[in-house]
């Protein structure tokens, strides 16, 4: 896909993300749209959320990580999405419903970090050393596209459906 078209995307995806709406699913538009198209659309979203809003970049997420949202859409792999200033909430904090298209909660666990990780060939090993803490996290999850009618590659361009996050409860250790 070409650096216009991909810009395109982005630019819309945006929109709807300031707008609170959706669009109609990019797998229908583009038949030859390939995941790394998508990564591409996501981070030219990403990129224009913390150039024009001020936004900072706070952690990445995993999505399609069960067995049933993979074979849902057809994969054998997790996507990865980017977790922003804008999508934290505190712990106990309401979040305006307006805010949100079509909403879905996770509850999810947080690997807090220490240190970067760098791959390929990162192991579980290597995970556990670098983290500093886990946490419980309550996510709400989010489509820009049109009725949840996705395909791995339009959620991939949403950013992997994120919306909004909360960590709560108590820091531990990997170890403990």
């Amino acid at each position: 896909m070409d650096r216009a078209r991909i810009q395109q995307y982005g630019d819309e995806l945006y929109q709807a993300l300031k707008s609170v709406s959706t669009v109609e699913p990019l797998t229908n538009r583009e038949a030859d749209i390939t995941v790394e198209d998508a990564y591409q659309i996501q981070l030219h979203m990403i990129g224009r959320r913390i150039r024009e809003d001020g936004e900072t970049h706070v952690g990445k997420k995993i999505g399609v990580t069960s067995k049933a949202v993979m074979d849902m859409l057809g994969v054998h792999t997790p996507d990865f999405g980017h977790l922003t200033s804008a999508m934290v909430y505190n712990d106990g904090d309401a979040v305006p419903i307006n805010t949100l298209v079509a909403p879905r909660a996770e509850g999810e666990i947080a690997f807090v970090l220490g240190r970067d990780l760098a791959g390929p060939g990162i192991t579980p090993a290597d995970v556990l050393r670098a983290t500093a803490y886990v946490m419980p996290c309550f996510e709400i999850v989010d489509s820009r596209i049109r009725d949840w009618k996705i395909r791995i590659q339009d959620t991939v361009a949403d950013n992997a459906s994120s919306g909004v996050f909360t960590l709560g409860g108590q820091a531990v250790k990997p170890d403990a």
